[in-house]
């Protein structure tokens, strides 16, 4: 299938939000409380201006899929853009077309396409800074055959969790990391 197809496959926003079963308040949270800063509404404008649209490769247990998502969808409104979602588990043949350091796949991906269909930017699953608090919390942890591990890895996603619906500096890491791709990508 070609980008267009996918996109035809996908979910809109409001079906996804509302069959979540895990993570959907969060997700709702972030979504009722981050806004687009209003001197960026102009330049999301001139995204609208170019027809994209949004795949986007997402599973609601997926904590960074319940950071990105309701910022991605609050950058969408403000550039008029079409989104649609597609489960990562049961099309695992497009996300293989967009594995994370060729191996992982990891998610969300954004694909955003033109009105063509053709392909102008893929972003995620993270903004580097968001990245980083992760890979420094990954580095705190025993080894993956250590007893503790899984207690261990439950406490940081526990924590990781909190930090994503809370810190409102997190929202803001990842709307910029979003808008900066688009403006340097299909912008300029």
């Amino acid at each position: 299938m070609n980008l267009e197809q996918w996109f035809d496959k996908g979910m809109t926003s409001e079906d996804y939000i509302e069959n979540m079963s895990v993570h959907k308040e969060n997700t709702e949270t972030i979504l009722k409380s981050f806004r687009v800063p209003e001197e960026d509404i102009e330049v999301l404008k001139q995204l609208g201006e170019r027809s994209l649209r949004v795949i986007a490769i997402t599973e609601d247990w997926c904590g960074d899929a319940m950071l990105n998502i309701p910022i991605l969808l609050k950058v969408a409104e403000a550039a008029n853009l079409d989104v649609r979602m597609i489960l990562r588990d049961e099309n695992l043949e497009l996300m293989d077309q967009y594995l994370t350091n060729g191996t992982s796949r990891a998610i969300p991906i954004f694909i955003f396409i033109d009105r063509e269909g053709n392909e102008k930017l893929v972003w995620g699953p993270r903004a580097p800074m968001v990245k980083k608090v992760v890979d420094d919390e990954r580095a705190k942890l025993p080894p993956r055959d250590h007893e503790l591990f899984p207690e261990k890895q439950k406490e940081m996603i526990q924590r990781l969790t909190s930090q994503y619906i809370k810190d409102k500096g997190v929202w803001q890491e990842v709307y910029e990391s979003l808008k900066t791709s688009l403006v340097q990508n299909v912008l300029m």
